[in-house]
C-alpha cells in the first residue's frame, strides 16, 4: 500500500478496501452530522439501523433507509460494526459502558468506532473494556462539518490498534474522502482538538481582519480575493468566509445555519484548552479564541455557524 507519513499520521486515500463481513452496521447518534453519515452507508449498501433519543432525528433518517431503533441495545444487536457520532464525554461514555451500553450487549468481534469529539481521555477508558469484551474500538473524529457529512467528503483522525483501523476503512471511505490512522487509542482526539483549535483561531484572525479592512472602506470582495491570493490564504478565506455574500456556499451566506456551531466549538476549545493544561502546553491564541466564541454564545448566539464571530466583532466596532 502506498502510504506517506505526516507527523507520524498515515493517510490512506487511495487504496480500495472491501469487506464481505462487516455489513451490518449500527449507528448512534443521527443529528446534523450523524444523519447524513448514516444515509451516506446505506447508499454505499450497509444495512444500518440507527438510535438517536430524538424522535425528529429517527424519522428524518428512516427517510435515507435507516431503519430505526427504540434503544441502543436495540439498535446493536447483531451488528458487525457500531458507528457513533455524540455530543459530550458523558454521552460517550454512557453510550459506550453503560449498564445498557454498546459494549454489554454488542456481539463479540464486532468493531466499534466512535466520530466523537471528546476528551482523549474517554477513548482510552472505553478501549480496554471494550478488548476485554471481545471487541475492537477506535476513536475517529471527524473534521468537514454538516457539508462534509453531507457530500461524504469528511476526513477521520484515527486512534487504536491499525488491525482495526484497516477494518474500519469500508465504513470510513463510504462516508469522507480522507482517513489518518494517527497512533494508539485517543491519537484521533488529539488530532482533531489541536485541528479545532487552529481552526477556531483562524476563524477568528480572519474575520478581525477583515472586519478591519471593511470598515477602511475596501470592497469586501476585492478584499477577499486579495487574501486567497496572499500569503494569509486559508481555508477560512477560500471556504468558509465569515462575511455574508462572499462564498455562497458558507453557512455566513445562509444567516449562519447549517454549519459548525458555535456551542460546539466552545466545547471543543475547552476539551483542547484542558488538554494543554495537563501537558502545560501554552495556548494564548487558543485561550484568547476561547474566550471570544464564549462571549458569542453567552449573547444568546449559539446556535449559529461559529463564523458568526464577525457579527460580534461589527457590532462591538459600530459601537465606538
Amino acid at each position: 500500500m502506498a502510504a506517506r507519513t505526516i507527523s507520524r499520521c498515515f493517510v490512506v486515500s487511495t487504496r480500495s478496501y472491501s469487506s464481505k463481513t462487516d455489513k451490518n452496521v449500527a449507528f448512534l447518534g443521527l443529528g446534523n452530522m450523524g444523519g447524513y453519515m448514516a444515509a451516506n452507508l446505506v447508499k454505499k449498501g450497509f444495512n444500518v439501523r440507527g438510535y438517536d433519543p430524538s424522535k425528529d432525528a429517527l424519522t428524518a433518517a428512516s427517510k435515507n433507509g435507516v431503519t430505526g431503533a427504540t434503544s441502543i441495545a436495540a439498535a446493536v444487536d447483531g451488528a458487525d460494526v457500531v458507528v457513533s457520532i455524540l455530543p459530550s464525554n458523558k454521552v460517550v461514555l454512557d453510550a459506550y459502558l453503560g449498564k445498557d451500553g454498546v459494549v454489554k450487549h454488542v456481539p463479540k468481534g464486532s468493531l466499534l468506532i466512535d466520530s466523537s469529539t471528546v476528551d482523549p481521555n474517554v477513548p482510552k477508558q472505553i478501549f480496554p473494556v471494550a478488548t476485554e469484551s471481545g471487541v475492537g474500538f477506535i476513536d475517529a473524529p471527524v473534521s468537514g462539518g454538516v457539508m462534509g457529512a453531507q457530500n461524504a467528503t469528511l476526513a477521520f483522525m484515527v486512534g487504536g490498534n491499525k488491525d482495526d483501523f484497516d477494518r474500519s476503512l469500508p465504513m470510513l471511505q463510504a462516508m469522507g474522502a480522507k482517513h489518518f490512522h494517527c497512533g494508539g487509542s485517543g491519537a484521533g482526539q488529539v488530532a482533531k482538538l489541536s485541528n479545532n483549535m487552529l481552526m477556531g483561531i483562524t476563524g477568528m484572525a480572519t474575520a478581525e481582519c477583515m472586519n478591519m479592512g471593511i470598515k477602511m472602506g475596501l470592497d469586501p470582495k476585492v478584499l477577499l480575493d486579495v487574501l486567497n491570493n496572499s500569503s494569509a490564504r486559508s481555508w477560512s478565506t477560500e471556504v468558509y468566509c465569515p462575511v455574508p455574500g462572499l462564498v455562497p456556499t458558507a453557512p455566513s451566506s445562509r444567516d449562519y445555519d447549517g454549519g459548525f456551531k458555535n456551542e460546539l466549538m466552545v466545547k471543543d476549545l475547552e476539551l483542547a484548552s484542558s488538554m494543554a493544561l495537563g501537558i502545560r502546553s501554552p495556548i494564548p491564541l487558543g485561550a484568547v479564541a476561547t474566550q471570544l466564541y464564549r462571549i458569542v454564545q453567552s449573547r444568546g448566539y449559539g446556535q449559529k455557524d461559529f463564523s458568526f464571530i464577525y457579527q460580534l466583532l461589527k457590532e462591538e466596532a459600530a459601537k465606538k
